[in-house]
């Protein structure tokens, strides 16, 4: 793109970002605000003027605020923005609309490294606090991306191809997630119960350790994504047309990939396979403003932590004061969405 395109793409968003941002903040605080207990606005703001002058003095719905609410809403928004930029940077990398992040086996192998935790910790007392099911739950996806990359790369002189990746997942996904269910089989019930709710997300165990490590792989990730948007964008004409304007497409695949799996594994490892926000909202951005890499992974950041946002605060007062798996309510939500916008693009029916 030249120099004189550039404040013409610029004029181009201008709107549409601080609406999205506007529209994160309030969910967020709408989020920190309303669940089981509501929280007023009064108590928000002194709750957070305490922490600094008097922590001691804290009321109950201060510390509620302050260490539950919204430690939640802000690892919500970095979840959804993980997922969302994640799956900008798959659909880029493969050129094609209807994948999502987890595709190189990263969720699946999350989900078998937690199931693992959950059958086998305690047999081998492996337990080493608040960290160990995060940890097993990144081994496993880290684990299994590893292993659709290397596996891709055999024959053809060690050069793996977009086809190769593509098939590869799918393999690795259907044998991770076969260990998946062999485990759930040999679990005992509170265990069994434990691998299902996992496997369909929850936000329950929100901290601000979990908001600093997940925040760290999010920045690193969109930082990485959005020094590559303009080779990604030439890559969507094609291999050889990308190669032809200069871009490494081999060494672009292996960069975007480790964005992606940086972030989707730490936000997975804290969260649970959720589902549909990495497709779902690459497809909503493209169709607001084209499908400028710069752009989707800029609104997919904040649009990603709306939606997230918004589903978590439907799956806590849906049913107050129980509370639904976030992931389903992302897939009540995405299948319709997800299908309305197969119809209208008349991509696929």
């Amino acid at each position: 793109m030249t120099a004189a395109a550039a404040p013409a793409l610029a004029r181009h968003y201008r709107g549409v970002l601080p609406l999205l941002a506007a529209g994160l903040v309030l969910v967020v605080l709408a989020s920190a605000r309303w669940g089981a207990v509501a929280i007023a606005p009064a108590e928000m703001a002194s709750a957070l003027r305490h922490s600094w002058e008097a922590p001691g003095a804290l009321t109950l719905d201060e510390r509620i605020f302050l260490e539950i609410r919204l430690p939640r809403a802000l690892l919500t928004a970095l979840v959804g923005a993980s997922l969302a930029v994640g799956g900008v940077l798959m659909q880029a990398l493969f050129r094609n609309p209807i994948v999502e992040p987890g595709l190189v086996g990263t969720s699946s192998g999350a989900a078998f490294g937690a199931a693992l935790y959950f059958v086998l910790g305690a047999s081998f007392r492996v337990h080493a606090g608040a960290w160990t099911l995060p940890a097993a739950a990144c081994a496993g996806g880290l684990l299994a991306t590893w292993l659709v990359f290397t596996l891709s790369r055999t024959g053809a002189a060690g050069r793996g191809s977009v086809v190769a990746l593509l098939l590869t997942g799918i393999a690795i996904n259907a044998l991770f997630m076969s260990g998946v269910g062999f485990l759930s089989y040999m679990a005992r019930d509170p265990q069994a119960r434990s691998i299902t709710f996992w496997n369909l997300g929850t936000l329950a165990g929100a901290s601000w350790r979990a908001v600093a490590v997940v925040g760290a792989a999010t920045a690193l990730g969109v930082a990485v994504g959005l020094r590559h948007a303009r080779q990604l964008n030439a890559l969507m004409l094609g291999e050889e047309e990308a190669r032809y304007l200069g871009v490494d497409v081999r060494r672009l695949r292996a960069v975007v990939l480790g964005a992606n799996v940086v972030m989707v594994a730490v936000a997975t490892a804290f969260t649970g396979v959720i589902a549909f926000v990495g497709l779902v909202v690459p497809h909503l951005l493209r169709m607001l403003r084209g499908a400028d890499n710069r752009f989707l992974m800029l609104g997919g950041m904040l649009a990603g932590g709306i939606l997230l946002g918004l589903a978590d605060l439907a799956a806590r007062l849906l049913l107050a004061p129980a509370e639904l798996p976030i992931g389903v309510v992302t897939s009540l939500v995405g299948v319709p969405a997800f299908v309305a916008l197969l119809r209208q693009r008349r991509a696929f029916f």
